[in-house]
């Protein structure tokens, strides 16, 4: 076959940077998408050919469906990529925050989307949408991360269904604990979060935080690698009939399989016993 492109959003680092050489190692001529230039110096390779884009820059969404119309390769598969995690509790998190966590993780994608959709209609190819174990599973202090990423699955249904007549697949992948720098700044950004919470929000959250910290950085360290991952986004690429969603690790399977047979009380109480052993001593669970 001739040789064919493919978008990933988000590859300067963890996940998207390990798709993009995946990807561009199995044939593919791969647009990384990237938001500087030093990130772009890294990514750039053989088969891999950086594009800046922030995705919730429309300027550059728009660059970047011009710079594939130009091109005469079919673009085979869009994958979505790009995002930020943002943890704390409902009451805490500044609405600005809330706001940005769905421009990136939500609108941004759907912006890409709508910009490729006329070239992947052209093609008959597909769309890959990054989504997380937080997309079927909504752990204390996940309220926005986890509420875009819901989302972003119901999206992900809704277009596979307006599509699928049209020749266009829409796939989700559901990562659970991946060895990427992302949980780390996770981690740093929900601690400084915590420190602008009010004294009696600290109270009440300030424990749950450090628990919800603790299990994130516990959960990442044994989780897969970012190339791991990466081989199960390049299956939902290249699979002649792909499944509409796949997970990735052990943890997000057993997790979302729970979901599916435990009532809601009884995965409360699940996640509030996984969580208790990781509350600092002498704070209240």
């Amino acid at each position: 076959m001739p040789q064919q492109l493919i978008v990933v959003t988000g590859a300067s680092t963890g996940i998207g940077a390990s798709a993009a050489r995946e990807l561009a190692g199995r044939g593919f001529h791969v647009l990384a998408g990237v938001r500087r230039d030093r990130d772009a110096d890294a990514i750039r390779s053989d088969g891999v050919e950086p594009v800046i884009l922030d995705i919730t820059e429309p300027g550059q969404v728009q660059a970047l469906a011009a710079r594939v119309a130009g091109d005469p390769r079919a673009l085979h598969a869009l994958v979505n990529n790009a995002g930020i995690q943002v943890n704390a509790p409902v009451e805490a998190l500044p609405m600005a925050q809330w706001r940005r966590v769905f421009e990136v993780n939500l609108f941004g994608h759907i912006a890409v989307t709508q910009a490729l959709l006329p070239a992947l209609l052209r093609s008959k190819g597909r769309v890959i949408n990054i989504s997380s174990i937080g997309g079927r599973i909504a752990m204390p202090t996940y309220g926005a991360y986890a509420g875009a990423k819901f989302a972003l699955e119901a999206v992900s249904d809704a277009l596979r269904r307006e599509v699928a007549p049209l020749g266009v697949q829409v796939v989700v992948i559901e990562p659970g604990g991946v060895r990427t720098e992302m949980a780390g700044r996770g981690i740093a950004t929900a601690n400084q979060l915590a420190a602008q919470m009010t004294p009696e929000q600290d109270e009440r959250y300030g424990g749950l935080v450090h628990a919800i910290n603790t299990l994130m950085a516990t959960g990442t360290a044994s989780g897969v690698t970012a190339d791991a991952a990466a081989r199960i986004i390049a299956k939902a690429v290249t699979n002649r009939r792909p499944r509409t969603r796949y997970t990735i690790g052990r943890d997000a399977a057993l997790l979302i399989g729970l979901a599916r047979v435990l009532s809601d009380r009884t995965l409360d109480r699940v996640s509030a016993a996984n969580l208790r052993r990781h509350y600092p001593k002498g704070a209240t669970a």
